[in-house]
């Protein structure tokens, strides 16, 4: 994606204040985080299932959604929605889960069971805050659809590592569910639009598991 035009406004913004912010440049203030480090931190992301209290503030959750923004946007669409639930309001989305769920048996000529219903609409307790992340699709003859949907895509990682910063776990979730009219109505998104992520996060007892290093020979062509 193009994102010439974001780099360009930032460099104007930045050095017209280079003067003022010299002392706090981002450079100096993280003085003493290595490239090494930055990159080993961002190597260390797991999702995590199991997720309880503390949960983020809203503070943070704001700062984190900063940091989401900051994702390559072409033409500075800002094709990204963002909603928090948590408290009781997850058993109302555990709701609208078991609507589309019903919804989905029925079209197939089936019948939830008990333990599929009940699963269904536990599955917003897992974690005590959860952040969907909306992809608002818009008519630009420059940004085709894929580039919005990339541009959300972004703007979920950069969420993700904002809030591994302050200290909390979370698993981007999806799932069949996600677009179906009962789910789509409840967060009020539009027929075009895509729930693109469900971003439970928390904090997790568990250690961070080690990932295992994934071989990256086969993924990558370098041309010249």
């Amino acid at each position: 994606m193009n994102s010439s035009e974001n780099n360009m406004d930032n460099g104007n913004e930045l050095n017209s204040n280079s003067e003022e912010n010299q002392a706090e440049s981002p450079r100096e203030v993280n003085a003493q985080v290595t490239n090494e480090q930055l990159i080993n931190w961002i190597k260390s992301r797991r999702s995590i299932g199991n997720l309880s209290i503390p949960a983020p503030t809203e503070s943070q959750i704001k700062a984190a959604i900063d940091c989401a923004v900051t994702a390559p946007d072409h033409k500075k669409l800002r094709p990204w929605r963002f909603i928090v639930t948590q408290g009781n309001a997850r058993h109302d989305l555990g709701r609208a889960f078991l609507a589309a769920a019903e919804a989905q048996a029925a079209q197939a000529g089936e019948e939830l069971s008990e333990k599929s219903r009940k699963k269904t609409y536990n599955m917003p307790l897992r974690a005590p805050v959860i952040i969907t992340v909306v992809t608002h699709m818009q008519v630009h003859k420059k940004v085709p659809p894929f580039e919005q949907m990339l541009s959300a895509g972004a703007a979920v990682q950069n969420l993700i590592l904002a809030l591994q910063a302050q200290g909390f776990s979370t698993v981007w979730r999806t799932g069949l569910l996600a677009n179906e009219p009962a789910v789509k109505a409840y967060f009020g998104v539009g027929a075009d639009d895509y729930v693109t992520a469900f971003v439970y996060t928390g904090s997790s007892p568990c250690d961070m598991p080690t990932r295992k290093p994934i071989d990256i020979e086969p993924l990558l062509r370098f041309e010249s």
